[in-house]
């Protein structure tokens, strides 16, 4: 088996940040992540077997990389068990796409052997789940890795692509190429320095999860122009727009502008189901209030046609309190629409 450690001196985010970042998905104060990736003869877990598991830990004040890389299919029982006793540190793993590949992978692998998970009482992160409600915003053709880190300016890799990895290792592990170990455990900890990237790109989930201030709102020529700020540096610019509004995010400052009609704006609700659309009135109402109407006259509300109309007045311009409230129910569906 080829073992290997080495520090991380750069291009991998503080462990404060890594802290914050993920402070609403932390299920202990006692915060131990570690980082991981595997790499596989193939995609089935009964027909293919695991030949390399690199991790990214925290440790004496940096960040630590281990790769373990095995010979031949034989090694695989003893990374297995190497691997479990070293996940034994951690309070959570980071990874991407974990949830879905990696961790019911290596849990079959666990029990082909009769070795028992090491998963079963660790809290897992996976980014690709947690970041699929920015692929609209951040106008993301794809969600895997490499399209994540192309978005954030990532475009060139030294390494071969996982599949070519494949067919590399299987030539390492007959003794055709010996020297290919470098090419396999490079392409790993590529994938791990990504994850270290990716992570930064949690910050982007603040617009949805309302925690942002409004530091500002003006009206100029029938916009209102909201700007809002963070508490992340966003690790790249962004931009997007509908009919109806235009948002741009730069380093820790959001603005939004959103058209007023006649100066009233739209007020969104997420709970339109509740609702119903009265078209000749242009509004929804509560069904509780409709119910005695014509059924001519109203129908369902939809997500796009569950809104109120409201005056944007000196009070409200004036009032970041009123703004938050407006943004609360409204930035969600703008957000939503973005596709």
């Amino acid at each position: 088996m080829i073992v290997k450690k080495m520090p991380i001196l750069q291009g991998f985010p503080d462990f404060e940040t890594v802290k914050k970042l993920t402070k609403s998905y932390v299920l202990s104060e006692h915060f131990v992540p570690v980082f991981y990736d595997i790499e596989t003869t193939g995609l089935s877990r009964n027909s293919t077997f695991l030949y390399l598991a690199g991790a990214v830990a925290y440790e004496e004040k940096n960040w630590q990389m281990y790769q373990w890389m095995i010979e031949d299919e034989t090694e695989e029982p003893e990374l297995l068990k190497i691997f479990s006793e070293f996940l034994q540190n951690f309070s959570c793993t980071i990874q991407y796409n974990g949830d879905s590949f990696d961790q019911p992978y290596l849990e079959a692998r666990y029990q082909i052997h009769g070795l028992p998970s090491p998963f079963e009482s660790l809290p897992s992160l996976d980014l690709y789940r947690e970041l699929k409600p920015v692929k609209g915003l951040l106008k993301l053709s794809r969600m895997n890795q490499p399209s994540m880190e192309a978005f954030l300016g990532i475009t060139e890799r030294t390494y071969c692509d996982g599949g070519a990895c494949i067919r590399l290792y299987k030539q390492f592990a007959s003794g055709k190429k010996p020297e290919a170990d470098e090419i396999l455990m490079g392409h790993n900890q590529e994938d791990l320095f990504g994850l270290g990237k990716i992570i930064s790109m949690l910050s982007y989930l603040t617009l949805f999860k309302e925690d942002y201030d409004v530091l500002n709102c003006e009206i100029i020529n029938d916009q209102l122009i909201f700007t809002m700020e963070i508490p992340y540096i966003l690790p790249a610019k962004f931009s997007n727009h509908s009919e109806e509004f235009y948002i741009i995010g730069q380093k820790s400052r959001v603005r939004l502008l959103v058209k007023a009609q006649n100066g009233r704006l739209k007020q969104y609700y997420s709970n339109y189901k509740d609702y119903d659309y009265i078209p000749s009135e242009d509004t929804a109402i509560p069904k509780t209030l409709s119910a005695c109407m014509d059924k001519k006259l109203r129908r369902p509300a939809k997500r796009e046609t569950c809104y109120t109309w409201f005056p944007v007045t000196d009070d409200f311009i004036q009032n970041p309190m009123k703004q938050k409230t407006y943004l609360k129910h409204c930035l969600p569906y703008y957000l939503s629409t973005l596709k």
